[in-house]
């Protein structure tokens, strides 16, 4: 018996199209593979964002702060439908480590995605960049 848990087919190829934007860093795709209803739950906001409008602004933008951004592991959820990406990265001279906790419908489509990172000075420069960029349009996006 395998410890690898497999993905449901079509969340393993949005799975595979996540990374091959990420390796290329590129986000232009996104939205084939977020649903409309999609939630983002950053790891600076309490509440979430809802939409994929929010989601695809989040990421998109987030992926011009972050510097030396690489995936470590992968662990899929039993139900094949969810998987935490471990990552590391960069915010100017701070470090950090985070998990992106993403949850896919039977469609392969994002339906939640959620960043958690450490430590708090990282976390903090973040909310500091991204607040700078989008700290003006992100809070209608609130539910």
């Amino acid at each position: 018996m395998s410890d690898v848990l497999p993905l449901q087919p079509a969340v393993a190829a949005s799975l595979a199209k996540w990374h091959q934007m990420i390796a290329e860093r590129d986000l232009n795709a996104l939205r084939a593979i977020t649903h409309p209803d999609a939630c983002f739950r950053s790891p600076v906001a309490f509440k979430p964002y809802r939409s994929a409008d929010a989601l695809i602004l989040a990421l998109g933008t987030v992926i011009t702060v972050f510097e030396d951004f690489a995936y470590h592991r992968q662990a899929a959820m039993p139900d094949g439908l969810g998987v935490v990406l471990e990552f590391s990265a960069r915010v100017g001279d701070k470090g950090v480590k985070g998990v992106d906790v993403i949850q896919f419908d039977a469609d392969g489509l994002i339906i939640d995605f959620e960043v958690m990172m450490r430590p708090m000075n990282g976390v903090q420069a973040l909310a500091t960049e991204m607040g700078a960029r989008l700290g003006h349009l992100l809070p209608a996006f609130k539910g």
